[in-house]
C-alpha cells in the first residue's frame, strides 16, 4: 500500500508591508473625501454618513496587525482603494505565476527533489487572475514539470482539497509527487471602502510536496494519516465577479462583485462545524484531541480559531498549541493555514500528530491529519 507524506513546504511572501495605521489613515481619507462631497445627499437622509474606522477596532475585531500585499501604493491612495498591479502580456509570466515558482521551488528545495521528481501540479485557491489556460500548467510549464496540471477553487479550503486530491493521486499511484500551490492575491478581491472588511486580507502564496513514502528519507516530513473535507452552501460570505457580469450592465461596479461576507453569521455557523468536523475526524482514525500536539487553523480570525480550538481540545489552546500567523500576514484564504504549518512544524517530534483545518466560503472546510515521521 502506498502512503502519501508532506515531504516539503515552501512560502512566498511580497515584500510590500501596510500596517493598521497606514490602512487605517488612507480608509478614513477616503471616508472624508466622500461625505464632504456628498454632504448634501446626506444632509437630506438619502445617503448614510460613512464611519471612519481604527487600528484598535481592526485588532479587537481580527487579531490582525499587518498584511503583505502585492501592491500597497495604489491601496493606500484614498481615490483609489485598490492595488496597481500592471497587466502583462500574454508572453511573460503571470503574476500568480511568479509566486507559485518562488514558493514551490523553497518546497522542492526543502525535500531535496526536483522538478523531474514531480508528476502534477494542482494549482488551489480562491481567485485565479484568467479563466484559461489553467494557471497550474503555466506554473508546470515554468518549472519543467512533466505530467499534467489542473487549477481549482473552494475558497478559503483550497489547499486542503487540493491536498485530498495529491494524496488520492499518490496512493492510487497516478503520480509519484504532486505540488500544490495556492497563489493567493487577496487584495484583488477586497472592498478597501467598506469598514467592516477593508483590513480582512492580505497576499501570499504556499506549496507543498506530496510524495511517497517510499521515496523519502527516514523521518522525512510527515505521513498524512487521514483528509476529511465537508460543504454546506451559505451566501454569507460571496464574490460575484465573472465573465457574466458583462451579459448585466446594471451590476458592473457593484459592492457584490468583490468580496462581502456577514461576519457575524459566519462566526456562529461554522466555528461549531469546524469543530465538529474536526473532532469526527480524529474519532474517525481512533484519536482523541488530547492525542494533538499541534492545530495550524485557517487564519481568518482570532476569535474564531480560539473558539474553535476550545470547542476541540474543551479547553483554551496555547499558541504553541495552535499558532497565530494572521496578525503578520492577516486572512490569505487558502494559504494561511499553510503559512501556519509551513513556520510551526520543524520543533516537532517523531510521532507528533497535528491537524490541519482550513474552514470558509462555501462553506468549505478541510481537515488533514498529518504524524511527524
Amino acid at each position: 500500500m502506498i502512503k502519501a507524506v508532506i515531504s516539503g513546504t515552501g512560502l512566498y511572501t511580497p515584500p510590500a508591508i501596510i500596517e493598521n495605521d497606514e490602512l487605517v489613515e488612507a480608509f478614513n481619507q477616503y471616508v472624508e473625501l466622500y461625505n464632504n462631497e456628498h454632504a448634501e445627499e446626506i444632509a437630506r437622509g438619502e445617503l448614510a454618513e460613512l464611519q471612519p474606522s481604527s487600528s484598535a477596532f481592526i485588532e479587537k475585531a481580527s487579531g490582525i496587525k499587518r498584511r503583505h500585499v502585492i501592491d500597497r501604493e495604489g491601496i493606500l491612495d484614498p481615490r483609489r482603494m485598490a492595488p496597481y498591479i500592471p497587466e502583462r502580456s500574454n508572453d511573460e509570466p503571470s503574476v500568480q505565476c511568479d509566486m507559485a515558482v518562488d514558493a514551490c521551488k523553497e518546497a522542492l528545495a526543502q525535500a531535496g527533489k526536483s522538478a523531474a521528481d514531480v508528476d502534477a501540479v494542482i494549482v488551489a485557491c480562491s481567485n485565479l487572475q484568467r479563466a484559461y489556460p489553467a494557471v497550474s500548467i503555466e506554473v508546470q510549464e515554468a518549472l519543467g514539470i512533466e505530467g499534467f496540471a489542473y487549477d481549482m477553487n473552494v475558497a478559503c479550503s483550497s489547499a486542503t482539497f487540493g491536498l485530498q486530491a495529491a494524496v488520492n493521486a499518490v496512493e492510487n499511484g497516478t503520480a509519484r509527487a504532486v505540488l500544490v500551490v495556492s497563489p493567493e492575491i487577496c487584495s484583488g478581491h477586497l472592498n478597501f471602502r467598506d469598514r467592516d472588511s477593508h483590513f480582512i486580507f492580505g497576499d501570499a502564496c504556499t506549496a507543498i510536496l506530496v510524495e511517497r513514502e517510499q521515496d523519502t528519507k527516514p523521518g522525512q516530513g510527515f505521513e498524512i494519516l487521514g483528509t476529511r473535507l465537508k460543504t454546506k452552501f451559505s451566501n454569507n460570505i460571496r464574490n460575484n465577479f465573472g465573465f457574466l457580469n458583462r451579459a448585466d450592465e446594471s451590476g458592473i461596479g457593484q459592492p457584490d462583485k468583490l468580496f462581502i461576507q456577514q461576519g457575524r453569521k459566519v462566526f456562529k455557523e461554522v466555528s461549531p462545524l469546524v469543530a465538529e468536523t474536526i473532532q469526527s475526524h480524529l474519532e474517525s482514525l481512533q484519536l482523541a484531541p488530547d492525542n494533538l500536539t499541534r492545530m495550524w487553523l485557517h487564519q481568518a480570525n482570532l476569535n474564531m480559531n480560539q473558539l474553535i480550538s476550545r470547542k476541540v481540545l474543551g479547553r483554551d489552546a496555547t499558541l504553541e498549541e495552535a499558532p497565530v500567523i494572521l496578525d503578520e500576514y492577516a486572512n490569505t484564504s487558502s494559504a494561511g493555514s499553510i503559512i501556519a504549518f509551513h513556520q510551526h512544524k520543524d520543533d516537532l517530534k517523531a510521532g507528533d500528530l497535528g491537524v490541519i483545518c482550513s474552514f470558509g466560503a462555501g462553506y468549505s472546510i478541510g481537515s488533514v491529519v498529518v504524524r511527524h515521521r
